[in-house]
């Protein structure tokens, strides 16, 4: 089955959408902030990337996002954010930031779990 990295730094986020994930039988890896995220990536490869916006930094998704597009890596980027919630600003997937979907916390699972089919069929 699929490898689907999880990068967030919350780990309730991290351990729900994990269990989920390992339960459809998928095998996750995880990191909690960009630095070990880049290294996860670069190592293990995965097939799909969950990547929260907020970390450390309010950017620090758009960041760790730009990053791996710039060093060639291309594939699925699922990025959560609880941004519009807390700002009012609303994205989505129109190019601005190198990712396939944007998804608003908390996600509900049968949505997070289409989205990946969708990117991994």
């Amino acid at each position: 089955m699929a490898k689907i990295a999880i990068i967030d730094d919350d780990p309730d986020i991290v351990e729900a959408i994990g269990t989920l994930l390992e339960l459809k039988g998928f095998e996750v890896i995880t990191a909690s902030d960009i630095d070990a995220g880049y290294d996860l990536i670069s190592n293990e490869t995965p097939d799909l990337i969950i990547l929260d916006v907020m970390m450390q930094e309010p950017d620090d998704g758009f960041y760790l996002a730009m990053k791996l597009r710039k060093k060639g890596y291309n594939m699925p980027i699922i990025m959560l954010t609880s941004v519009a919630k807390a700002t009012g600003l609303e994205f989505g997937a129109d190019g601005a930031v190198p990712i396939n979907e944007f998804l608003e916390k908390p996600i509900q699972s049968n949505v997070l779990l289409d989205m990946i089919n969708k990117y991994l069929s």
